[in-house]
């Protein structure tokens, strides 16, 4: 009897042992079954209006305000982003991304998103809604950083965000220190942009490179642009005063579709900065944003431009 018995009790824990491994591979990797699970779970996010159900796992992600860098960073796919992020030449990765607004909502369901991040100042926003779970936020509701946390955070990318803010800051830091010892700490740095013939100088927090020279690398504006700008992020001025608000050295953001004569005149010409080849040029179009993909190339940009390294 006995001799019956193990035969039976063998095949019995091979049919346990086939039915226990039935949903995973050969290679120990889950099923399709188990992936596209995963792909439909959603997780809560807590946004500025309110909790918002939203995929645990983004497929196809629009974006109709200046994120797209944000969400390329942590490896999201996108399908649609503004026409601000197909202009930046850096973002070779959009090239074959669709372009869309917050207008185009046929094309915009043509896509098929899972997830539509905007501003809370877009239009259509309860048709968009119905499109997809969309997630909405106050440009400067939250600074730079904690910007990308909370991004990090609605795409379950969270330690991700982390990660980069923590190596970021140090990275910014270092750098801010090396330049201080190079050029000395009581020196000023003006951010000047041209944009539709008319000239900017900006605050501490408005992109073109504010953030990485002001907040991190602790570098110094001159007294008249903590006058105008800091507070409401940026200040619109002639050429005329523009001496005024030169610092020591500048950094002018400008493109080649702009009219860029002011730079022609007597008046810039005799700006210490400008005679002293103190001035750095950027492409407005590359120094626009403030996401990890361009924050990245404009702490390298400064570095190279300050230090010659």
């Amino acid at each position: 009897m006995k001799k019956l018995l193990i035969p039976f009790l063998l095949l019995s824990l091979l049919v346990l042992s086939a039915c226990g491994s039935s949903s995973a591979k050969p290679d120990g990797n889950t099923s399709p079954a188990d992936n596209k699970s995963s792909e439909s779970a959603t997780i809560t996010y807590q946004s500025e209006n309110g909790p918002v159900e939203v995929p645990a796992n983004p497929q196809r992600v629009v974006v109709l305000a200046s994120f797209a860098g944000n969400v390329m960073s942590l490896g999201v796919n996108l399908v649609g982003v503004d026409s601000w992020a197909k202009q930046n030449p850096r973002f070779e990765q959009l090239k074959d991304v669709e372009e869309v607004s917050d207008e185009s909502l046929e094309k915009i369901i043509e896509l098929d998103p899972d997830l539509i991040i905007g501003l809370s100042s877009i239009n259509n926003l309860d048709k968009l809604k119905e499109i997809a779970p969309t997630v909405t936020y106050t440009y400067g509701k939250v600074d730079y950083l904690t910007q990308h946390l909370e991004i990090g955070k609605l795409l379950n990318k969270e330690k991700e965000a982390a990660a980069w803010v923590d190596d970021f800051k140090k990275r910014a830091g270092q750098a801010g220190e090396e330049i201080k010892a190079k050029i000395g700490a009581d020196k000023t740095v003006s951010v000047i942009e041209n944009y539709n013939k008319q000239l900017y100088v900006y605050g501490n927090n408005w992109g073109r490179g504010t953030e990485i020279l002001y907040q991190e690398m602790k570098l110094s504006m001159p007294e008249k642009i903590k006058e105008s700008a800091l507070e409401p992020g940026y200040y619109a001025l002639s050429t005329e005063v523009l001496p005024e608000y030169a610092g020591d050295y500048i950094v002018l953001s400008k493109s080649a579709e702009t009219d860029n004569s002011f730079q022609d005149t007597d008046t810039y010409k005799n700006i210490p900065a400008v005679k002293n080849n103190r001035v750095f040029e950027v492409n407005m179009n590359e120094f626009y944003f403030n996401d990890p993909l361009t924050l990245d190339f404009q702490l390298e940009f400064f570095k190279k431009a300050f230090l010659g390294s």
